[in-house]
């Protein structure tokens, strides 16, 4: 058996690198993976205030930083109930378009009980955005324009997934996410 990540950063790394660019769940994540554009960030969110302070810096970083393409902000304390993650996560978007980063950032959410509005708790399609830790995902918008502008058919990127995730099946989806957080908990 193969041993879990150690950290939350080595299972984030472990899940982009497994799941999100092999199963090509974000078919223009394995270009950054390969550059290696993307920043880690462990962030204790037990301080929602720092959190957000956090969220900042790395707008900062990411405005003096062009090889950066995105920031993977992984939330390793405090935010394990998912409506706490919400709340805050409705925080961090407000204050990006008050910072008068709307239109630069856009921030794209993943939790271990991610839930879509609508779907039962144990649908395969909520998978898609579970990750092994609470994360935001801090994209730069221009570049995600230009991804998009080159991929035929984006619009249909997130019936694909959902359709693959019903394919694998909850147990086996559940199974690999338990995996990869296993010894970083």
């Amino acid at each position: 058996m193969t041993a879990s990540p150690a950290t939350p950063i080595d299972a984030t790394r472990a899940w982009v690198e497994t799941f999100v660019v092999g199963r090509e769940v974000c078919p223009f994540a394995g270009r950054e993976v390969a550059r290696d554009s993307i920043r880690y960030v462990e962030v204790d969110a037990s301080d929602p205030a720092a959190a957000l302070m956090r969220l900042m810096e790395e707008c900062w970083h990411l405005d003096d930083d062009a090889e950066t393409e995105t920031t993977l902000l992984v939330l390793s304390e405090g935010l394990a109930d998912f409506d706490d993650y919400l709340d805050l996560l409705g925080l961090a978007e407000a204050l990006l378009v008050e910072q008068g980063y709307e239109g630069v950032y856009q921030l794209a959410s993943f939790h271990p009980d991610y839930q879509f509005d609508g779907e039962t708790e144990n649908a395969p399609r909520n998978y898609t955005n579970r990750s092994p830790w609470p994360m935001w995902h801090l994209l730069r918008e221009a570049g995600l324009e230009r991804a998009l502008a080159h991929y035929p058919d984006p619009e249909a990127i997130p019936e694909r997934n959902a359709a693959m995730m019903e394919a694998l099946g909850r147990e086996r989806l559940a199974a690999s996410l338990a995996a990869l957080r296993g010894a970083a908990s």
